[in-house]
């Protein structure tokens, strides 16, 4: 079986904006009221990042599967995505603050993180999912760097602090890996899935 369109289990418009580079066309299936989205991305004491990404991607991928299905909407692939960055062991979320914004960006300056992001598709009584790993380096940041980052609202809502699209890209001095998985949808293992799925792009 063929399908023309995807439901997207996210609110970045980021990912929509990488889709539509792709050519896939999407309907949105977020989140009811009820729903505490949120909770799925709590962290577990002593879990690795990759194993966390790979968990809270399932997590998403399960609500959204089930909210197609009580909502009695047409039968369509489903498309999930979580990303995290991380130093070490360490995972560096959504900061909750000004203060711990200041401390994750203090921690990435002059040092090269790893930002880790797991995309899953559930199609028919199939899924998979694949997961890309890219590697970031960050000059060297002030305390006014990082005070303009903060006051201009960027880090909030994303993982790390930062953007790779936004401002903070003049801070990047190179990275290993897919541009498009640090924004937070990485497009050749998305094309990979859409292609066993047998979506048309």
């Amino acid at each position: 079986m063929a399908y023309d369109f995807i439901y997207l289990a996210s609110q970045s418009p980021r990912r929509r904006q990488l889709l539509e580079q792709l050519g896939v066309r999407h309907e949105l299936l977020l989140a009811d009221h009820d729903e505490d989205a949120e909770s799925l991305e709590a962290e577990i004491a002593g879990e690795l990042p990759l194993a966390y990404v790979e968990r809270v991607t399932r997590a998403k991928l399960h609500a959204a599967q089930k909210r197609r299905k009580r909502r009695g909407l047409a039968t369509a692939p489903i498309l999930c995505s979580d990303t995290t960055v991380a130093i070490g062991r360490r995972i560096l979320g959504k900061p909750a603050d000004a203060d711990d914004a200041r401390n994750t960006l203090s921690l990435l300056s002059g040092r090269t993180h790893r930002v880790i992001t797991a995309v899953a598709l559930a199609w028919g009584r199939r899924s998979d999912l694949l997961v890309n790993v890219s590697r970031v380096h960050f000059a060297p940041l002030t305390d006014a760097d990082i005070a303009r980052y903060i006051d201009g609202g960027e880090p909030f809502g994303k993982a790390g602090a930062y953007a790779i699209q936004s401002a903070a890209g003049a801070w990047i001095s190179r990275i290993e890996g897919s541009y498009s998985g640090i924004m937070g949808l990485p497009l050749y293992e998305t094309a990979q899935l859409m292609r066993q799925a047998n979506v048309r792009f």
